[in-house]
């Protein structure tokens, strides 16, 4: 298809077979604003497509018609939401929409949605018997899509931040004790995997960030390990994706144990290339199976309970291996901040929230450390106070 000028539209189509054109319609704040033209075949959307620039030309409102939700939801997933998240993501995002919102507000036209059906769309989600967590994602969804039809010009509010999401009990986090971790490193020794649970309870690592390790993200000389990656199965294939956020991205010291276990892991690793010869797969994840190929998520999981149930350890999320990590590094008295950086949360509030529990017993030792302080002072007054009256 030839380029377009700028200004000219473009058009596309989309996967439900219809043809779609998008002209630009100024700036707003210093953002583009475009209209969708629609048709079922290229032909016509390119004459509306001609008829909306000439008007545009002539200093006449574009004459645009107007779309269901479920039209706009379409484009916005794959020319907004697509190119500026992960794939995985995506691939919740469209489904979410396919399954739960186009099809109870699909027919709505855009500039028509109101509170009203937002708010019904979620009782009506939850008298389903989804659960709150799922319903707030769904709203989460909308929302973002709705935020960007606002920046686009195509209605005039966000009703979706109209709408009170349903309150979400938050669970409360089991990670391992003191001497749970320790139990737990004992049952690990010798293991295949035993660097890989070192790893993510040492620094925190969330799975997908110690699947997706690459030894080149490893300098094992000045004990450091990078996370550039995470590993992530999209459509049935495992893929190396961008971290959550960019904070995830992240330098760790490595504590010594962490090195001596890499150390012996990539000399198994060697070990098992060689007893594989040419079907060793060169991938160059740290951690992968006996032929070179990365780690399935659930298989490592069913590996990790299979250990808990083993050494007799409650039956804990390969996730939980974070919390632990952090809960111990609270527990030493590690500054919020740090914890935060190790840990690649985006925002300190998010690591002061997650485990605010865990600083209860260091705020109760400040405040006995401060009932020490003032306490000395008060003796010291009362000894001047004696002193003064003897004189």
């Amino acid at each position: 298809m030839a380029k377009r000028g700028n200004g000219e539209g473009s058009i596309f189509k989309r996967e439900d077979g219809r043809w779609c054109a998008a002209i630009s319609a100024g700036w707003r704040n210093g953002k583009a604003l475009r209209k969708y033209i629609y048709g079922r075949t290229k032909d016509e959307v390119r004459q509306k497509l001609t008829k909306a620039k000439r008007d545009q030309d002539m200093g006449l409102p574009v004459a645009v018609e107007r779309q269901k939700l479920s039209d706009y939801l379409h484009n916005w997933l794959e020319n907004s939401a697509k190119p500026s998240i992960r794939p995985k993501t995506y691939v919740s995002y469209e489904q979410l929409i396919r399954v739960h919102i186009i099809p109870a507000l699909g027919s709505i036209y855009l500039e028509k949605l109101s509170p009203q059906h937002v708010q019904q769309f979620m009782n009506d989600k939850l008298a389903e018997g989804l659960s709150t967590r799922t319903v707030q994602y769904l709203l989460a969804v909308l929302r973002r899509a709705i935020v960007q039809a606002l920046k686009w010009g195509l209605v005039g509010r966000n009703v979706v931040t109209l709408v009170d999401a349903p309150r979400v009990e938050h669970k409360v986090l089991r990670p391992f004790t003191p001497e749970e971790a320790q139990q737990f490193l004992g049952a690990i020794k010798g293991d295949r995997l035993e660097a890989l649970y070192s790893v993510a309870l040492s620094l925190g690592l969330r799975q997908g960030e110690a699947l997706g390790l690459r030894w080149d993200d490893v300098d094992l000389e000045n004990g450091t390990l990078s996370v550039r990656y995470a590993l992530q199965r999209v459509k049935g294939k495992l893929e190396l994706v961008e971290p959550k956020t960019q904070k995830s991205r992240r330098t760790i010291a490595l504590p010594a144990m962490a090195v001596s276990a890499l150390t012996k892991h990539k000399m198994v690793q060697d070990s098992e290339r060689q007893w594989a010869s040419d079907r060793w797969q060169v991938t160059g994840h740290v951690f992968t199976s006996t032929i070179g190929t990365p780690l399935d998520d659930c298989n490592v999981t069913h590996q990790f309970h299979r250990i808990l149930k083993t050494a007799g350890l409650p039956r804990l999320r390969f996730h939980d291996l974070r919390h632990t990590c952090a809960t111990l590094l609270i527990a030493q008295g590690v500054h919020p901040r740090y914890v935060m950086e190790i840990l690649g949360h985006s925002q300190i509030g998010l690591t002061m929230n997650t485990y605010g529990h865990a600083y209860l017993a260091i705020q109760r030792e400040a405040a006995t450390k401060m009932d020490e302080i003032l306490n000395r002072v008060d003796v010291r007054v009362a000894v001047k106070q004696g002193l003064e009256q003897v004189q």
